[in-house]
């Protein structure tokens, strides 16, 4: 024996013949000619599969171990010209399908999914609101119901591929006869045609039209999400099942407040004597931009604490966004931002100075703080993060 064949598939001498299998399909996928370019490729895929042949049939394999020939003409084989190859092993090592038929494919197809983009207000995305939405989608052909074809009229059986959807070719290499298939390229692997197709479709099934669907977007949506309705997309061909309509929410930047999850937030300015003494201040809420939810309040009331500083935030509980998933809002932060007086008048001046000098300010020491404490720089660069 001038070659080892258990050392060409790199198996044991007491090797399964799942073993030998999954070793031929490695080897053969590395040494195929269409897939190595090496000189000695051909050649030693030629070596891989004879070695493979003979250890898959017990009878060779027999005489093989014995020390004969199993390719001989009074042995066992009739060699690769002979019709003693199998190569569907070739096929199914490349392919995982031994090169087994397909079969025709159904006319009748999925539809694909489709994307539309809608931009909300923050009011609307925070509590939810409806949309009447205009899509331009493919829908079922009203003229012939899907089938593509004319009334009267019905597909018929493909001349070239008498129904199976796919055509085989031969082709000949140093190994033998390899059979391939294809699609048909008549019927286009459908295995019928359409003779008389639909005036309308053309044969496809499905029109493209316009058409209006209602979308209600729920509260608690944020920028980017995006709301499936299943079965609003494409329609398939063939009259095939729709696709889903994913809608993407885009929600516009707010003039006044500002969101992250379910929280918001936002600014206010108050003189410094309101800081100074303690106020109560009202500022607007999202609902007062939303008349359609009846009796919600237009304004939320704020304490502002006296001595309160720039910077420093006050919480308001439940007056941020919706959740989405789950019960109840957000809350709401308001950052204090404290206004020193400009253009005096004499007055004001002189109640400043008498100010200054009760509390012993008139020439006050700075006082030079780590970068680590919090003062009231430090506190609003905070707040902003």
């Amino acid at each position: 024996m001038a070659q080892d064949y258990y050392a060409l598939l790199g198996v044991s001498r007491d090797a399964s013949a799942e073993e030998l299998k999954k070793a031929y399909r490695k080897a053969a996928r590395r040494l195929h000619p269409d897939v190595n370019d090496a000189p000695d490729a051909a050649e030693q895929f030629k070596e891989v599969s004879l070695a493979y042949e003979v250890l898959a049939d017990p009878d060779k394999r027999a005489v093989y171990d014995r020390g004969g020939d199993p390719l001989s003409s009074g042995g066992m084989g009739g060699g690769f010209g002979q019709g003693g190859f199998n190569f569907d092993d070739i096929m199914d090592a490349f392919f995982g399908q031994g090169g087994a038929s397909r079969g025709p494919k159904s006319r009748v197809q999925r539809g694909s999914d489709a994307l539309l983009r809608v931009v909300v207000t923050l009011p609307e995305a925070a509590f939810g609101v409806t949309r009447e939405l205009k899509v331009d989608t493919a829908i079922v052909c009203l003229l012939c119901n899907g089938s593509g074809a004319s009334e009267g009229s019905e597909p018929v059986t493909c001349g070239t591929c008498h129904g199976h959807g796919e055509v085989q070719s031969v082709q000949r290499s140093l190994l033998g006869d390899i059979r391939t298939s294809r699609p048909c390229p008549t019927c286009r692997g459908f295995g019928t045609i359409i003779p008389d197709p639909c005036a309308e479709c053309g044969g496809d099934g499905r029109v493209r039209a316009r058409r209006t669907i209602s979308v209600n977007i729920p509260g608690g949506v944020d920028d980017g999400n995006r709301i499936q309705l299943a079965g609003e997309g494409e329609v398939g061909t063939g009259g095939g099942p729709a696709g889903d309509l994913y809608v993407e929410v885009r929600v516009q930047r707010h003039e006044v407040f500002t969101r992250q999850g379910d929280q918001l937030a936002c600014q206010i300015a108050v003189p410094m004597t309101a800081a100074a003494l303690g106020t109560r201040i009202e500022i607007p809420t999202l609902e007062s931009e939303r008349p359609d939810l009846g009796d919600a309040p237009a304004t939320v009331p704020i304490d502002i604490p006296s001595g309160t500083q720039s910077g420093e935030t006050v919480t308001v509980r439940g007056q941020g966004v919706q959740r989405l998933r789950g019960s109840g809002r957000g809350d709401l932060t308001v950052q204090v931002i404290v206004e020193t007086p400009s253009d005096l008048d004499d007055r004001q001046r002189e109640l400043l100075a008498e100010l200054a000098s009760l509390r012993g300010e008139e020439r006050p020491e700075p006082v030079v703080a780590h970068s680590h404490r919090h003062g009231v720089f430090g506190r609003i660069r905070d707040a902003f993060r």
